[in-house]
């Protein structure tokens, strides 16, 4: 259509009708003999065949068949990059970018993005940010609680919301009366209440401090420039590139993406502007602060240092978290997360905000894509410090784009920790030896189809550059082992997942039993607690009558008997099972009684238990504390993860432990 609409116009400049008949033999022939028309006719049939051969000289350029966005919604901080659909001469249709420095047959294609400003005040909804609101909480006005939490798009909305709008006005009561600064409390800086005999070290931990870059955008290179007025708008020229990161000054406007041809010579366009305009911008939502609970029975020793984050001499912090790759953040499977938010320029961003915002020592992340980890995760959180270690998925069942295979990344900070030494687990190889082993001949291609299912683990040795309060020797040096693993996800393949475990944890003994060192195991188990895998890494061993033994065609997990190992491994989350004060105890609410493990990590619309875990070896840590963990009622007022707030269908954990003396083993 665009091709025939630009053949009408430039035959129209050229003074052609429709048909390609010139208009002033149109107008002559109504009154003219019949050879005058006939001859009219005839002009008319070459000025058609030079319409022909301009439509031909016209496919031979450069073309824009077609401009679109991944999502209509922009949302601050998250870049927009457009699909300009190409025809170049050179090639049928393509996406590439051609640049001015680098034109296509004397042509290169021009972007601006403008900001269209209204002159009438828009207010968008804290709970539907696409919607534009149509009242205020003035409770939260009076709290000086930020502006944009505080509106509704109906008085509906803003019902329902209620129960979990509440908690912003008694949250910043609550910092009001500790002489707090309000604004700060609810977007979760770190704030320590000092108050004697508290079990709680009051840490909101999440990225309100991370650089402007995630909170606002890129700052354009050059201000915005009034480009012109009409109808009560006017028009910001805000970005003369491809990708566009909208800030804070383009909340509630509507942003408009223009590509043009441009003849490299003259620099003039050719042809008419394609252009598309998104929905209004909207802010990035900002999850709910999560805190730092103490477990020890006492305040944390620690102090404020410089970057806001609680210090204590001798412990660390360690997170685990399976962030969703987006290989598997589909609509189907998501379909109640808006695609704005289930898109990776917007998850992306939210994930390092909150990560960045934990400011942990040591980050254990899941399905994190290999193509993600090279271009994103790695050089972002460089920005804060963090040396990256990467393990992707082995490719023998993986059937899809090799550099979008998900493994496991683990992240440490270099002013904290040193790397010593990296041990990468394949289960596929270890699959091949047990079957070479044990599974005879006419079994092993069955075997190899149940067991090689491409799962890794990642084990990294470090060494602690902080000082060691309690350890009997402090001039050794104090090593910490760290294993991050994903295990298999198939629930019918529980024999899988109990040999997957039980390999990692015989691969950690004979580190353990050669070094001597502190045992950390964080990751995504893909086992619920009570399960075999659970039973083995929390007590050492598998009763013989679970049920979980019941599965094992292949008879890998016989005998029983060999089903243990000797890690004196705890889980961290069990710590808050014997907390009895405080906000310890409202998070015992949240805790398995029968199992003594959080009620859940992993929460979809038909999905809700425990997968993932940070085990550790108690007789050389201990846990002081740990972050607190989501209340279900206020995940499933956006039905369920990943939602606007929470960029994956997992939850975040985070322990904080203490190197305690050494017990040789």
């Amino acid at each position: 259509m665009y091709l025939f609409s630009l053949i009408a116009e430039r035959s129209a400049a050229l003074g052609f009708n429709k048909s390609g008949i010139p208009e002033h033999r149109c107008r002559e022939q109504i009154n003219a003999p019949k050879k005058s028309t006939r001859l009219a006719i005839g002009s008319g049939i070459r000025s058609s065949v030079g319409s022909i051969e301009f439509a031909r000289a016209f496919w031979k350029m450069l073309t824009v068949l077609r401009v679109h966005l991944p999502s209509d919604i922009p949302i601050v901080g998250c870049e927009l990059t457009p699909y300009v659909l190409l025809r170049r001469p050179d090639k049928p249709v393509t996406t590439d970018d051609v640049t001015e420095s680098n034109p296509v047959d004397g042509h290169f294609l021009r972007y601006k993005w403008y900001r269209i400003q209204s002159d009438k005040k828009v207010a968008v909804c804290s709970v539907h940010p696409s919607e534009q609101a149509t009242l205020q909480c003035l409770g939260c006005l009076k709290a000086k609680i930020p502006v944009a939490k505080s509106y509704h798009c109906s008085p509906k909305c803003f019902s329902d919301a209620w129960q979990h709008h509440r908690v912003l006005h008694e949250r910043a009561a609550s910092a009001g009366n500790e002489n707090g600064n309000e604004e700060e409390e609810v977007f979760g800086r770190f704030n320590s209440t000092g108050s004697t005999g508290s079990s709680v070290v009051n840490m909101s931990l999440s990225g309100s401090q991370s650089s402007s870059s995630l909170t606002n955008g890129v700052t354009p290179l050059y201000p915005p420039t009034v480009t012109q007025r009409s109808g009560g708008e006017t028009w910001f020229e805000v970005g003369r590139s491809k990708t566009y990161t909208p800030t804070a000054d383009d909340i509630g406007h509507v942003l408009k993406f223009e590509c043009v041809v441009v003849d490299a010579e003259t620099k003039s366009p050719v042809g008419h502007a394609n252009s598309i305009l998104t929905s209004r911008v909207i802010p990035a939502p900002s999850p709910s602060p999560r805190r730092l609970i103490s477990v020890s029975g006492v305040d944390v020793p620690g102090h404020l240092d410089l970057d806001g984050r609680i210090s204590s001499a001798g412990t660390f912090t360690v997170l685990s978290y399976n962030i969703l790759s987006d290989a598997y953040a589909t609509n189907e499977l998501y379909s109640y997360c808006p695609s704005w938010a289930l898109s990776w320029p917007y998850r992306r961003q939210n994930l390092l905000r909150e990560i960045v915002g934990y400011r942990a020592d040591i980050i254990c992340l899941q399905e994190v894509q290999s193509d993600h980890f090279e271009e994103f995760f790695a050089p972002e959180l460089d920005k804060y410090g963090y040396q990256a270690l990467f393990k992707r998925k082995t490719a023998e069942v993986f059937s899809g784009n090799i550099n979008t295979i998900d493994g496991c990344a683990t992240f440490f900070r270099r002013d904290r920790f040193s790397h010593v030494k990296k041990y990468e687990v394949e289960f596929n190889k270890a699959a091949q030896s047990l079957t070479d082993a044990v599974v005879p001949t006419a079994q092993k291609k069955t075997a190899l189809n149940r067991l090689v299912k491409d799962n890794v683990a990642l084990i990294v040795v470090l060494e602690a550059k902080f000082s060691n309060q309690g350890v009997d020797n402090p001039g050794k040096r104090q090593l910490v082992c760290v294993a991050n693993t994903h295990v298999n996800v198939h629930q019918d393949l529980k024999d899988v997942k109990l040999w997957q475990v039980h390999t990692l944890l015989k691969g950690l003994e004979k580190i353990a039993t050669s070094a001597d060192i502190p045992m950390l195991v964080c990751g995504d188990f893909n086992s619920v607690p009570g399960s075999a895998p659970h039973a083995l890494l929390a007590m050492g061993k598998v009763d013989p009558m679970h049920p979980d033994l019941a599965v094992d065609p292949l008879q890998i997990l016989r005998p029983v008997s060999k089903l243990t190992h000797q890690l004196p491994l705890v889980s961290a989350y069990s710590s808050f099972a014997r907390v009895g004060v405080g906000l310890g105890l409202e998070q015992r609410r949240k805790m398995d009684p029968g199992t003594n493990e959080p009620l859940f990590t992993n929460c979809t619309r038909d999905f809700i238990s425990t997968h993932d875990y940070i085990f550790y070896s108690a007789d050389s840590l201990t846990v002081e504390s740990l972050l607190e963990l989501l209340d279900e009622d206020s995940l499933r007022k956006d039905t369920a993860l990943p939602s606007p707030e929470w960029s994956s269908d997992h939850i975040a954990l985070l322990a904080e432990f203490r190197c305690k003396p050494r017990i040789r083993r």
